[in-house]
C-alpha cells in the first residue's frame, strides 16, 4: 500500500513537472508554504516525556518537543513530495481539495508525530487550509484525544491554530453549524481532561484562547486582539479617550458562536483546575487564558460572578452562603496583587465585574488600602482598573477620600496612571471635577500658572528633576503619554473649572505650540483644547501661534489632524491663512496618503480657482452652524463662543461631525446651490436639520416645537438661506456662460471618492 501511495504522488508530480518544469525547485531543499527553507530530516528524536515538559511549562519555560514516535522515512518522503507539489504552483483548484483530502487520510493515527514534526507540520497546515470541511472535521475527530499534546508543542500549536481558524471560515455556511459544533465538542472534551497543562504552556495558552474565542463567535481577524494589547491603548480606553487605533468594544462584531460550549469549557476548566488554582492564577500563560474567558463571559452576570468568586479565593462554603471573601482571603489577595500575572488577572476582573460584585470588591477588599496598593509597581495598575471601572458617584467618592489628598505623592512616586484614572472618573461621573483639576494643578504649580501645562506635558522629566523650580521646557523631547492623556481629560471639563490650565495654554510660546503639534501626544492635547468650550478668542490665539507651520504640519499624518482641527475652529481670516499655506505644498501633499482628503476637506482647489466663491461657502457654513447651535445648543453660551465652538457645543461629538458632513454636502455642491430652485433648496436645508436632529437624539429634538418651527419657517418675502445664496448675483455672474456647466460637473463632489481619514 505504501508503494501505491508513493507511486500516485510521483505520477502527479511528474505531470506537474511537465506543465511547470521551469518553476520546479531543487528537491533537496524544502520551501514550505510559509517561506522557510531548510534541509529535510527523516525524523526528530524524542527528548523526554510529556510530564517533564509540562513541569517546565508550569514555570513559563518554553518546551521544544514532546514524547512521540519517530516518523518513518516513507511517510517523510510522501509529505516531502506533497510539499514540493504545492510549492511548484501547478495544482488546479479542483485538484487541490482532492490532494489535501487524500494526504490527510494518510495522517490517521499519526497526527501527533506529524503535527509536532518541525518540517511536516508546515505541510500539514497547508493541507488543513485547503481541505473540505468534512475532511477537516475527520482529522480533528481523529486527533481529539491527543489535541492537548499537539497544542503544547512548538510546531503542533501552529497546526492546532490553523485547524481552528479553518473551522471559523466554514462557519459562514449556516448548514455547517451542527458538524462544526460536534467537532468542537470533541476537542473541548479532550482538553478539559487536563486543562492545566494546556493553559500553563506558552504554546497551549495561545491555542486555548483561540478555542474560547471561536466558541464565543469572535471573527478570525479579531483573534489577535485577545492575545496582545498595547498598554497605551488600554490606558486610553480606561480614560474613555479616543486614542489612535483603539479597538473599542471587541465584542461588537461577533459571528455565530457556540454559547453552550463556551460555558462548558469555562466551567470544566475551573472545576478540573481546582487543585491547581493557586498555580494557574500566578502563571503568566494560564492568566492570559483566564483573562480572555472573563472578557468573553460579559453579559452572563451569573456565570461571570461565579468564576470571579472562584478566582478571588472564595471557598465553596462561602459561595453556598452567598458570602464574599473572608479576612484571611483578603490578606491572601493583597499578597497576590504583588504578582504580575495575578495583577493582570485582577485588572480584568474589575473591568468586567457586574456592579453589585464590583461594589463588594471595592468595599471588602480595597477599602482602606488604596494608597498602599497604588504604591506597588503591580498594584498601581490594579488601582487604575478599579478607579476606571467605578460605576456610580458613591464609588468614586469612596476612592476620592483615600486618593484625592495623595495626588502629589502619587505623581512623585511615578504613579501618574492612577492620577489620570482618578481625574477621568471624576470628570465622567461629575463628582469632584474641580477638586481633581485643582489638585493636579497644585501638584506642579510653583507660583506661576503659566508653568502648569508644560510641566504636565513633560511630567516624568519634571518630577525627575532635582531642582524643580529651575525646570525648563525640554526641546525635542518626547512628551509624556500619561501627562498628555490627563490634559485631554482636563480640556473636556467646563472652562470655568480649568482657568489655570487655559491661562497656561495662552502663555505657551509659539515655538513650543509647534513642538506640541508635531508630537503625537501633544497634538491630541491641542485638538482637545480646540474642541473644548473655551472662548473663540482664546482658540484664535493658539491658531495664530502656528502661523507659518501649517504647510509643514500637513505633510505628516498626525499633523494633518491639527491642521484640520485648526481650520474647523478658525474664523474666516484664519481659515484663509491656513489654506494659503497649504497651497504652497499642494503638489507634494497630494502625493501623500492623507493629503487628498485634507485638500478636499479644506477645498484648496476651490480657494485657488474661485477665492470669492470659497469665502462665500465658508461664510455660509459658519452661519448654518451658528443658526443651528443657537437654536439647539447651550443657552448659556455667548455669541462669540458659539462662533468657534460649534463642534463641542452639542453633547455628542460624533453627531456634530455628521452634522458638519451633511451641511458640507449641501454647501460644497455648486451644482445644487446654483441651479436648484428655491423650493429645492428649502427641502435640502430641511433635510440637513432633520438629519442633524436624528444624530443628536431624534425623538427628543425632532418633537421639540422650536425645532419644528426652525426647519419649517419661511420668512415673509424671503427665500430660505441656501436658496438666497443660490440666487446671489455675484455667484450667478461668476457661473454664467456655457463654461459654467462644465465647471459644475467637474466640481460636483457627490460623485467623487476620497481616501478615508486615517487616525494616527
Amino acid at each position: 500500500m505504501e508503494m501505491n501511495r508513493m507511486d500516485g504522488v510521483d505520477n502527479l508530480s511528474k505531470q506537474t513537472r511537465r506543465n511547470n518544469g521551469k518553476n520546479r525547485r531543487p528537491k533537496k531543499e524544502l520551501h514550505t508554504p510559509h517561506g522557510h527553507g531548510s534541509k529535510r530530516s527523516s525524523s526528530v528524536k524524542s527528548t523526554g516525556n510529556f510530564e517533564k515538559v509540562q513541569k517546565a511549562s508550569m514555570h513559563g519555560k518554553p518546551q521544544t518537543s514532546i514524547l512521540r514516535k519517530r516518523v518513518d522515512p516513507e511517510t517523510v518522503k510522501y509529505f516531502s513530495d506533497i510539499a514540493n507539489l504545492f510549492e511548484s504552483g501547478g495544482i488546479e483548484l479542483e485538484e487541490r481539495s482532492i490532494i489535501c483530502g487524500n494526504a490527510l487520510e494518510e495522517t490517521r493515527g499519526k497526527e501527533l508525530e506529524l503535527a509536532t514534526d518541525k518540517i511536516i507540520s508546515r505541510t500539514l497546515q497547508t493541507l488543513l487550509e485547503g481541505c473540505d470541511l468534512d475532511q477537516l472535521c475527520v482529522f480533528l475527530h481523529s486527533c481529539a484525544k491527543v489535541f492537548p499534546l499537539i497544542a503544547v508543542d512548538t510546531s503542533g500549536s501552529h497546526v492546532a491554530e490553523t485547524a481552528l481558524k479553518s473551522l471559523v471560515i466554514h462557519l459562514q455556511d449556516k448548514e455547517t453549524y451542527t458538524i462544526i459544533e460536534e467537532t468542537l465538542t470533541k476537542i473541548c472534551q479532550g482538553i478539559v481532561l487536563n486543562p492545566v497543562d494546556v493553559m500553563c504552556s506558552i504554546y497551549g495558552s495561545h491555542v486555548f484562547r483561540s478555542l474560547l474565542c471561536l466558541c464565543k463567535g469572535v471573527p478570525v481577524d479579531s483573534l489577535q486582539d485577545y492575545h496582545s494589547t498595547k498598554t497605551s491603548t488600554v490606558l486610553a480606553g480606561r480614560l474613555k479617550i479616543n486614542f489612535p487605533h483603539s479597538g473599542g468594544n471587541q465584542l461588537e462584531h461577533l459571528q455565530q458562536g457556540f454559547p453552550k460550549l463556551l460555558k462548558f469549557l469555562t466551567e470544566e476548566m475551573l472545576k478540573c483546575a481546582e487543585e491547581d488554582l493557586s498555580t494557574i492564577r500566578v502563571n503568566k500563560y494560564s492568566s492570559f487564558v483566564l483573562q480572555v474567558a472573563l472578557k468573553l463571559l460579559v453579559g452572563d452576570d451569573e456565570g461571570l460572578s461565579r468564576v470571579i468568586h472562584i478566582l478571588l479565593c472564595s471557598n465553596e462554603e462561602n459561595l453556598c452562603k452567598g458570602k464574599f471573601a473572608d479576612i484571611a482571603e483578603v490578606h491572601k489577595i493583597m499578597e497576590l496583587l504583588k504578582d504580575t500575572a495575578y495583577s493582570h488577572l485582577m485588572e480584568v476582573i474589575l473591568e468586567v465585574s457586574p456592579e453589585a460584585l464590583y461594589n463588594e470588591i471595592l468595599t471588602k477588599i480595597f477599602k482602606g488600602s488604596l494608597f498602599e496598593v497604588s504604591s506597588h509597581p503591580c498594584g498601581s495598575f490594579v488601582v487604575q482598573a478599579l478607579v476606571s471601572s467605578a460605576k456610580c458617584q458613591g464609588q468614586v467618592e469612596l476612592i476620592w477620600e483615600e486618593l484625592g489628598p495623595k495626588v502629589k505623592e502619587l505623581l512623585e512616586l511615578g504613579k501618574s496612571g492612577v492620577v489620570a484614572s482618578l481625574l477621568a472618573a471624576c470628570q465622567q461621573l461629575h463628582i469632584h471635577e474641580q477638586k481633581a483639576c485643582q489638585s493636579l494643578a497644585a501638584s506642579v504649580h510653583s507660583g506661576s500658572d503659566s508653568s502648569i501645562v508644560p510641566r504636565i506635558l513633560f511630567l516624568e522629566s519634571y518630577f525627575g528633576c532635582t531642582d524643580k523650580d529651575r525646570w525648563e521646557w525640554a526641546e525635542g523631547d518626547k512628551m509624556h503619554t500619561v501627562g498628555c492623556l490627563m490634559l485631554q481629560t482636563i480640556f473636556r471639563c467646563s472652562s470655568a473649572m480649568i482657568q489655570p490650565y487655559i491661562t497656561s495654554m495662552m502663555a505657551v510660546e509659539s515655538d513650543h505650540v509647534f513642538e506640541m503639534a508635531k508630537d503625537a501626544g501633544g497634538g491630541h492635547v491641542l485638538e482637545a483644547f480646540l474642541s473644548s468650550d473655551v472662548s473663540a478668542k482664546q482658540k484664535q490665539k493658539i491658531i495664530v501661534k502656528l502661523n507659518g507651520h501649517f504647510g509643514e504640519l500637513s505633510m505628516h499624518p498626525s499633523g494633518s489632524f491639527i491642521v484640520e482641527k485648526c481650520f474647523t475652529s478658525a474664523n474666516l481670516s484664519h481659515k484663509e491663512m491656513i489654506v494659503s499655506e497649504l497651497v504652497n505644498v499642494q503638489a507634494e501633499l497630494s502625493k501623500t496618503k492623507h493629503g487628498p482628503y485634507l485638500l478636499k476637506k479644506l477645498d484648496v482647489d476651490g480657494f485657488v480657482k474661485r477665492p470669492e466663491q470659497w469665502k462665500s461657502r465658508q461664510t455660509s457654513k459658519q452661519t448654518v452652524y451658528k443658526e443651528f447651535l443657537s437654536t439647539f445648543g447651550s443657552q448659556k453660551k455667548s455669541e462669540e463662543s458659539i462662533h468657534a465652538t460649534a463642534p463641542s457645543s452639542v453633547s455628542s461629538k460624533t453627531s456634530l461631525r455628521q452634522i458638519r458632513k451633511e451641511i458640507d454636502q449641501v454647501l460644497l455642491n455648486p451644482k445644487s446651490n446654483f441651479e436648484s430652485s428655491s423650493l429645492e433648496c428649502q427641502k435640502r436645508e430641511k433635510a440637513v436639520y432633520v438629519t442633524a436632529a436624528k444624530d443628536i437624539g431624534s425623538e427628543k429634538v425632532a418633537k421639540n416645537s422650536s425645532f419644528v418651527s426652525f426647519i419649517s419657517r419661511k420668512p415673509k418675502g424671503k427665500k430660505s438661506f441656501l436658496a438666497t445664496n443660490a440666487a446671489s448675483p455675484s455667484i450667478r455672474a461668476e457661473n454664467s456662460g456655457n463654461k459654467s456647466k462644465k465647471r459644475h460637473k467637474q466640481n460636483d463632489g457627490s460623485s467623487t471618492s476620497f481616501l478615508k481619514k486615517q487616525r494616527r
